[in-house]
Parts: C-alpha cells; structure tokens; sequence
C-alpha cells in the first residue's frame, strides 16, 4: 500500500434474518422457490396492503444490539425509503432513518499488521429487503419477488478501519456472531450476509476525509479483500494523475478483479425518508430488553478467554474450537465426559475436523457423539488401548455407532502391556538388527525411533509405546 496515503473504510453490513416469515407479512422467506410463490399483496405492494411488523425481527435486533456492545433505544421509527428501481415494488423501500433501533456500539478486532483495535458501529437498524432481478442472455430482464419483504438487519460501522485485513477481520468477527446468536445462517453465496464498502484515501495527517466511493453488494471475504485493495490502488492513480475521485457506487467484477463505476452516490436526501404513516413508533420496554440479554449466548471472545483461563488452552487452540458454536459445545460436552480439555480439543481439531471434512458434514450431524468420543479417550488414558489404535477404532464408530468398548473387544485391539511379552519382542528386534543397535549404543538417538516402532510393527500396534521406550532404555544401559 502505498505510504503517502492513509486508507479510510466504512462498512455497511445486510444480515438477513432466520425468521420463518417476512418482516411486515406472513409469506414464507425460503431460498430457491419458484420465482413470485412467496409473495402477497403486502410484499407485492398491492393497494390497500397494510405492513404488519414480525416480532421476532424485532428481537433479532435486540439480539444482534446487546452483542455488539449498542445502546437499545426505547422508541424508534420506521421510515419509507423512496426511490425507484424495477425490483423494489412499492417504489419505496420501509426502513429506519432518524430513529433506529440500535445505536453507539463496537466491535474489538485484531490484525497481524495493526494489532488489537476497536471499531465503532454507529447504528443498527431492520428495513425490508427488495426483490431480485433476473437478466436474460438478450435484452430482456424479470424480477422475482420472493425476496421482497425480506427481514434485513442493516449495521453500519464507523469509517475505523485503515486496511482490506482489518474490513476482514471486523467482517469475519460480525459473521461470527450473528451465526452465534442464530439470527441469520451466515450463507455468503446466497447473499445472506452481504456487505457495502466504503472506500476513500486522504493524506497521512489529513483529518479531512477524502472522497469515498461505495463498493455494493459484495459477498464472500475474498473478494471484499480484493475490491478494496483495487479500489484505493485506483484512487490512488486517480489522484497522482492530476484528477479527483468522485464519489460514486462502483461494482466490483471478481472475473477482472476491477471496480467500474455504476452510478452517482446518493445522499440521505435523495431518498426523501419520511416516517411511515402505516406503522407506529415501535417501543421496546426496559423488561424486554432485560429478558434478551439474559438469554444471550456466551459468544466467542468470552469463549476463548474462558477455554485460556480456566481449561488451560492455547490461544490458537480456543480460538479454532470457539470460531463455530456447534464445535464449541460439541467440545465442551465432550470435555464434561473426558475431564481432560487439551486431548479433548487435539481429537476435536484432528480426526473429528478430519472425518467431517473428508464426509463433507457438519459437526451436528456427526456419527461419533460426544459419548462415544469420550468412550475412545477414556481407553486411551487407561492403557487399553494406544493413541494410533485409537483412529482405528474413532473409524470403526464413525462407520457402525458402535461404542470404543465394543469395537476393541470385536477386532481384538486391546493393547499389550505384559512388560514379559513386550520384552521378549524388543530382544527379538535388538536380536535382527545388531548393527543398528550398536549404533545406537554409540549415541546415533535417530535410530530410537526405529527401534521403536519394529516393535510396534512386530506386536501389530497393540505393545504399550510407553513401555517399549522404557524397555529399550534398560537395553542401552544394560
């Protein structure tokens, strides 16, 4: 990036919400229907059609505002957002303007380059999503209105952020959270979670800010990272030609990797919000606010502190097993099965991440239950069985549902720790390979491992590798 100039962004974030039903109507809001099957005379924008407000959108918001450290307010407004465009029936779309729900939050993040920092969120606030237009290879376009009335939470930061890593990092933290809270299922690709950028420069010790230009509608982390670099790279050339960056919408085209520009930039009086006559002030009690808070789920920054304090993990380690809610309580109701959070977090991290992945499933709809998972660490702890042994049988109850107990008793894996046995396999080892063994005798310790693991090899991966070590310890010094 380039020195003399300092980054500036803001960013204005649409979480679409997991409600059954659309904010001001009853029709259903699943993705991917027949275009117009889920559309009323209220979201059609039909004459006469009355907006009723969805109660749990609102508690969405309360949601969402608590989590993001807001102040709730006790009245607020919804407003008629007007201006005219093929997708947007009514020609106006309903909002919040003056009064929104939630106002005065943040967010801390953290990156590589700039460190820990907190970013402002000026507002959040709920507003109807428009519809979808569809444009054809020719010269025709249809619009489908099932997404019409859909319930968004727009929030909207202060312009805090100075790099594409620190947009990343506050994106990724906002995702995060909404998908903790259960208020939007976070699907980038279906434009569940979509974000506007604003972008400008300004020269470093300039308070003033530059003009900024709004990159729309973009919708997966890659290619937020990419727009804004290519946009401050081009007003960057912009202004060392000698012309002046115009404030404007652009779009970004991930085939190119550029940002063109798609129209002048409104301002809020553009819109000529006014309050919507068919919708009351919504008022939002003390008590109900209270109620929210005390059904918040713990959320991610509070999870890692707690994993790195009280069960003594790494921070890397807290901050993978916490950055999806369903892993987290799957661990934590494996380590109150397995008292032991290190291996119970090694196992979550390793095969488990592993299999689902290789299965392409979610953690929710795991075949090894936490219970059966803890029934596999419990054999390792007692010696029934060795670590390796052990992806054996986690594999063998991924396949059947069988439990740890059950799988080792059928394929016979139950590990050898008779120090006779074991004993005998090690003098037979030291016996075929005597060259080695003086070597080894000699201080070359590489050859330990080998060793160690022909005797594993020769007892079929049940000897205890604790006591081979042991055993060929007292065949050096004897």
């Amino acid at each position: 990036m380039d020195s003399r100039y300092e980054v500036v962004i803001g960013l204005e974030v649409h979480v679409q919400l997991t409600t059954n039903t659309k904010i001001f109507c009853g029709c259903s809001k699943e993705f991917g229907q027949e275009p117009n099957s889920q559309t009323c005379p209220v979201c059609l924008g039909l004459p006469g059609a009355l907006p009723v407000l969805n109660k749990q959108v609102v508690e969405y918001a309360i949601k969402t505002g608590l989590a993001t450290n807001h102040q709730i307010a006790p009245r607020s407004i919804f407003a008629r957002k007007n201006y005219f465009y093929p997708d947007l029936p009514k020609g106006y779309q309903i909002s919040q303007f003056e009064l929104p729900i939630c106002e005065h939050g943040w967010l801390n993040i953290e990156t590589e380059e700039l460190g820990k920092k907190k970013v402002g969120i000026t507002r959040i606030h709920m507003e109807e999503d428009a519809g979808k237009l569809i444009h054809s290879d020719g010269n025709s376009s249809a619009v489908d209105l099932n997404r019409a009335c859909t319930p968004l939470l727009e929030i909207v930061s202060e312009p805090d952020m100075r790099s594409a890593d620190e947009a990343i990092a506050y994106l990724k933290q906002l995702h995060q959270i909404v998908m903790y809270l259960g208020v939007c299922d976070g699907n980038l690709e279906e434009g569940s979670f979509r974000c506007d950028a604003n972008v400008s420069i300004r020269p470093w010790g300039q308070e003033e800010f530059g003009t900024r230009a709004e990159l729309k509608n973009l919708n997966s982390f890659r290619f937020i990272k990419q727009a804004i670099e290519y946009e401050v790279e081009r007003q960057i050339d912009v202004i060392d030609d000698g012309g002046k960056v115009v404030q404007e919408t652009r779009l970004f085209d991930p085939d190119s990797g550029v940002t063109r520009s798609m129209r002048g930039k409104e301002e809020a009086h553009d819109y000529r919000y006014f309050p919507d006559p068919d919708l009351v002030p919504l008022v939002v009690p003390d008590e109900w606010v209270e109620r929210v808070r005390s059904v918040l789920p713990e959320l991610p920054e509070a999870k890692i502190k707690r994993y790195t304090e009280q069960l003594g993990l790494s921070e890397y380690d807290a901050g993978v097993i916490s950055t999806e809610r369903p892993v987290a309580e799957y661990f934590e109701a494996l380590v109150a099965l397995h008292n032991n959070p290190k291996i119970c977090a090694n196992w979550v991290m390793g095969e488990v991440s592993r299999a689902l992945n290789e299965n392409s499933i979610a953690i929710g709809d795991c075949p090894v239950s936490p219970e059966l998972l803890a029934g596999v660490l419990e054999r390792i702890a007692d010696n029934t069985i060795s670590g390796k042994i052990a992806k054996t049988v986690f594999e063998e109850i991924w396949q059947t549902g069988k439990t740890a107990d059950q799988v080792i008793e059928a394929k016979g894996l139950k590990q050898v720790t008779d120090t006779g046995a074991i004993e005998t396999l090690v003098d037979e080892v030291i016996a075929a390979n005597p060259g080695q063994f003086e070597e080894l005798k000699g201080g070359k310790e590489k050859l330990m491992g080998f060793f160690v693991g022909q005797v594993m090899k020769a007892s079929k991966g049940k000897a205890n590798p604790g006591m081979v070590n042991q055993l060929m310890q007292k065949k050096l010094k004897g």
